[in-house]
């Protein structure tokens, strides 16, 4: 695997974490949210990842095995989940249906918290392989010297 593949792996992993840090931070903002332009209350966002070979063109399929199990990663779609919303009994909201019941998100707060720090690790984990690449290059280049 040459340099510019391995770079451009651990961007691509780069940006689909960015989206599902997107996704989980909405989720925390609209944890409390219960009317949503589409009606109800808001739908917990998931993002879902998959991968596809790390080659463009006929070359980059010729230049080996080694290139041919390489992947890069991508955020394929932003999925509402099908999670149930929440009742809760509160008579007096502006929201709540003819029992007085008021339907919140079904999001547990700890839960995103703990996927944020899962996400933010792998994005860490990334720009850690990629100046590892750089640091690579930069002593190749310095063997000529």
């Amino acid at each position: 695997m040459d340099l510019l593949t391995s770079i451009k792996i651990s961007s691509s992993g780069l940006a689909s974490n960015k989206k599902r840090m997107a996704a989980i931070s909405s989720n925390i903002a609209n944890a409390q949210t219960t009317r949503t332009v589409e009606g109800g209350p808001y739908r917990r966002k998931e993002v879902v990842f998959g991968s596809e070979p790390a080659r463009e063109s006929f070359s980059d399929i010729l230049a080996g095995e080694l290139d041919a199990n390489a992947k890069s990663v991508h955020a394929t779609e932003v999925l509402s989940t099908d999670r149930p919303p929440i009742p809760k009994y509160e008579p007096g909201h502006p929201d709540a249906n003819d029992k007085g019941y008021v339907m919140y998100p079904n999001i547990n707060v700890m839960e995103e918290m703990a996927n944020m720090i899962a996400a933010s690790r792998s994005y860490e984990a990334n720009i850690a392989a990629m100046n590892t690449a750089k640091k690579m290059a930069m002593k190749t280049l310095e063997i000529g010297r």
